[in-house]
């Protein structure tokens, strides 16, 4: 009897993958944004042999090359120091997908066990909780990282863990937010009453059935991230020269740009690209994992 019921809960399972698959497969936002984004991680770990000048992307400079046009030789032109502007925003996928994926990833492995955990238990352990979170929102986006970077020096390090601390109270309250909503369904009441361990439930029927929206908040805070810390970067609070970072790249560049159109273009286009395609990806998820939007 419990090989038949395996069976049967395991044919349910592929049934639910195959449905989703064939939804994101219909979803051309969906499809767009990760074809986008694959293209990106791709990129990411062959910027090495991609790139036409990786010397360039790693200080070595050629004053004689300095600010060329595109042309056959340097595909997006040259900067102020000769280097191979195609190579820098090749090699600097790497460096901006990485503080992205670690930014997002810091803040949800502070942010989903504190939601879960607020969410379940409530009272006065919700209430320390969402006020501390509270405390972080209070801040501009932007405001503590700069604070942090002052104190703590400016490195791509302390770029992402302070951004991460920004970003892991929206997690926490979105978890909460949606365990607010699953603990009082019946099957959880269920396997309380039968004397199943907290943890247990919190796992296997609470955050299994909250993390849609929590793997749509991810898809998009991708784009965001990277966004965020070119920013910091442009500002002179993160990365620093001669990385090829993209914020750093514009900051670089910014006395040209008026009449060395493409010193900023480029950098710029893979910021927007990197976003677009994460946001793409974000809202086709949420197309498919929500059914009140599907």
């Amino acid at each position: 009897m419990d090989n038949v019921t395996s069976e049967v809960s395991q044919t349910g399972r592929f049934e639910r993958v195959y449905y989703y698959l064939y939804l994101m497969r219909k979803n051309r936002l969906l499809m767009l944004g990760l074809c986008i984004g694959m293209i990106l991680f791709l990129t990411a770990l062959f910027a090495p042999w991609i790139a036409t000048h990786p010397e360039d992307a790693y200080g070595s400079l050629n004053m004689k090359e300095k600010l060329r046009p595109p042309g056959a030789d340097h595909f997006m032109g040259t900067d102020n120091y000769g280097r191979d502007i195609f190579s820098r925003v090749v090699i600097g996928t790497r460096k901006s997908l990485s503080i992205g994926i670690g930014i997002v990833l810091i803040a949800l492995i502070i942010g989903l066990p504190l939601g879960l955990i607020a969410g379940y238990y409530g009272g006065k352990i919700d209430e320390l909780l969402m006020r501390t979170c509270d405390g972080f929102l209070s801040f501009p986006q932007l405001l503590l990282p700069i604070v942090i970077g002052g104190v703590f020096g400016s490195s791509m390090k302390i770029n992402m863990i302070s951004l991460a601390i920004v970003w892991w109270p929206w997690y926490a309250r979105l978890v909460r937010s949606q365990v607010l909503l699953v603990r009082e369904q019946l099957y959880v009441m269920a396997a309380k009453s039968i004397g199943v361990k907290d943890r247990i439930i919190i796992v296997r029927h609470i955050l299994a059935n909250s993390i849609s929206p929590v793997l749509v908040q991810v898809s998009l805070d991708l784009g965001y991230a990277i966004l965020a810390s070119a920013s910091l970067s442009f500002i002179g609070i993160g990365a620093k020269p001669p990385a090829a970072e993209w914020g750093l790249m514009i900051s670089e560049a910014r006395p040209f740009f008026l009449n060395f159109w493409w010193t900023t273009t480029f950098p710029g286009l893979a910021i927007f690209v990197s976003v677009f395609a994460f946001n793409m990806l974000g809202d086709g998820l949420k197309e498919v994992l929500d059914p009140k939007v599907r």
